[in-house]
């Protein structure tokens, strides 16, 4: 695909696979998301009341003394401050491609279905129907009104849509690969003036017919930011779109607040809609204010802001926001997890035997927690342990030095006089593609280097920054290599890692029932068995060593106590609590 299917993340924002060198040490790389996790109830903290001097790692650490309140914060009666890096000023639903940019555009619009802490999806703006044939996707709306007053019709909808398959659109959402609209290759190419696949029933009423059933879809309209017709259709030119982009810092939208003003660099202003379909939020007036790492903590710490969204997760932020006494933390897994990545196409790594004894020959448990400092689990599979469509019925390949020895042995690897395996006249050494700097490669790097010497393999690190390494894995010129991914709230989205001929299969894992249970999950509506097959791919993954699985670490968000009704999930972003919150 020529661009990435948008679903914003928390950090980062891409509906497949998501690529970056990430602060903590993450270098990130495509990929995807669970069994329901409970989610700590409001007050609670992961697993109880914590003992004296215990480690929380996930939940909300409370507040111990509110009142202490710096009085910035405290003389803010009708306003929060949410710190956040700043955004780009594209705040257009269908153009946004940053995370902040996304948070904006999500305060300002509204979609027909909205994320929930599971990472399933509940009626919002409307709700949706699905034919008996799985190719007619049936939109019913709401009573709603555009922050101008005017009503939320079915042709906004259709207008929303169509934007998305024009020729000219350049927008981060490759719509037609997830959701191939009936006519929309024609209005592409430019020979219908309309998709005759999108029709409009009624004012409250949209059908959308498909070529073939796509569960994805869902992803791409439900969450889709609806534009009111009366206004971005001056803009709207078939085949040229050149003068959307001008609209981008005048949004109107039927979400929760309106924008009142944007000071690039500095903060984004919004009022509280009074039009917005679930009543007017309780808080009059928002502001994402721009921090740094550098300023993040010291803003809250001073009450300039009430919120952050980007404090990174290590013992030592924990430590102090708990100093602060005044402030609540919430700590959730994060939506993505670290992997190795093993090029299946190298004769050595095409044996499972050989892959298996790479996952039980490494301290993964070790790496982890040198890293971590215990905010991160070690994982099993290529998802995210708070995703419906996880499981946990998978082999746990715990450090077992033997068992390794004893696969290689099988694969025909044997210990020369030197003590390195061999086979065939060639010595095993495995040339590990890292980047630099990079905390995980520098807790990883000597434990594999030890950990491999013990199995009679020979690990050399080839370190590089993150740009050269991203070319050479895009190359396929590499054997083994540490990234991270960031996860969608759709499971489906991993088909481009794991598919045979994925678009981010860089790894060249092919397996023919998994890109048969693939088909049936994106043919697949009913959750209770799009899990079944999610569940069979994740341990066939497992099984086959597709990657060797590492961590999935914590991310943050922190909350001056004085504001209550944030609930975030590493699906849910605070975004969408900003119509309920309140000032005590």
């Amino acid at each position: 695909m020529k661009k990435k299917l948008l679903i914003l993340l928390s950090a980062v924002m891409a509906f497949s696979l998501i690529l970056s060198a990430c602060g903590g040490g993450d270098t990130a790389k495509p990929a995807d998301p669970g069994t329901k996790v409970e989610t700590p109830a409001e007050g609670e903290n992961a697993g109880g009341t914590p003992a004296e001097g215990e480690l929380v790692t996930e939940g909300t650490i409370k507040a111990t003394d509110p009142s202490k309140s710096p009085a910035n914060a405290t003389a803010r009666k009708d306003t929060v401050i949410v710190g956040m890096p700043a955004p780009s000023g594209v705040f257009h639903p269908q153009y946004a491609e940053i995370a902040y940019d996304a948070y904006v555009a999500e305060t300002l619009f509204a979609s027909i279905l909205q994320v929930q802490k599971d990472g399933t999806y509940a009626p919002s703006l409307g709700n949706y129907k699905v034919s008996e044939d799985k190719k007619t996707l049936t939109f019913t709306l709401e009573d709603a009104k555009f922050s101008d007053g005017k009503p939320v019709t079915a042709e906004d909808v259709a207008f929303t849509f169509t934007l998305y398959y024009d020729k000219s659109y350049d927008g981060p959402t490759d719509a037609y690969a997830y959701a191939p609209i009936v006519g929309a290759k024609d209005y592409k190419e430019g020979k219908a003036q309309s998709i005759s696949g999108i029709k409009v029933i009624d004012p409250k009423t949209l059908e959308v017919t498909l070529e073939t059933p796509s569960v994805l879809s869902l992803d791409v309209f439900g969450t889709a930011g609806i534009i009111p017709k009366h206004v971005y259709g001056a803009a709207y030119k078939p085949g040229d779109l050149s003068k959307m982009k001008d609209t981008f810092t005048t949004p109107v939208g039927a979400g929760p607040y309106k924008l009142e003003k944007w000071v690039a660099g500095q903060e984004v202003v919004f009022k509280a809609n009074e039009h917005y379909f679930k009543g007017a939020p309780k808080v009059p007036n928002l502001i994402y204010k721009v921090t740094t790492e550098e300023t993040n903590m010291q803003l809250v710490q001073t009450g300039d802001t009430d919120g952050e969204v980007n404090i990174s997760a290590s013992l030592d932020n924990v430590e102090a926001i708990k100093a602060l006494e005044f402030a609540d933390l919430t700590l959730n897994p994060t939506n993505g997890y670290g992997y190795i990545g093993l090029n299946h196409k190298d004769e050595r790594f095409k044996d499972k035997k050989v892959r298996q004894a790479l996952v039980y020959g490494l301290q993964r448990q070790e790496i982890v927690d040198g890293v971590y400092q215990g905010l991160a689990d070690v994982v099993n599979v290529p998802q995210s342990k708070v995703s419906w469509a996880y499981t946990d019925e998978v082999n746990k390949y715990d450090y077992d030095l033997e068992k390794a020895k004893a696969l290689l042995d099988e694969a025909g690897w044997k210990e020369g006089a030197d003590g390195i395996r061999e086979k065939d006249g060639k010595k095993f050494k495995i040339t590990f593609t890292a980047s630099t700097p990079n905390a995980v490669n520098e807790v990883l790097i000597p434990i594999a280097k030890e950990n491999y010497a013990k199995l009679g393999i020979e690990f050399v690190p080839d370190q590089m920054d993150f740009n050269a390494l991203q070319d050479k894995v895009k190359k396929g010129d590499f054997e083994m290599v540490f990234l991270a991914v960031g996860l969608t709230p759709n499971p489906q989205t991993a088909q481009g890692t794991f598919r045979t001929g994925g678009n981010q299969n860089d790894y060249f894992f092919s397996n023919a029932r998994v890109d048969e249970l693939f088909k049936l999950a994106n043919e697949e509506y009913d959750l209770d068995k799009r899990k079944a097959y999610y569940k069979e791919i994740y341990q066939i993954a497992n099984e086959e060593v597709a990657h060797i699985y590492l961590y999935q670490r914590r991310d943050t968000l922190t909350a001056n106590a004085r504001v209550k009704g944030f609930d975030v999930s590493p699906y849910k972003r605070f975004t969408f609590d900003t119509p309920v919150i309140e000032i005590q």
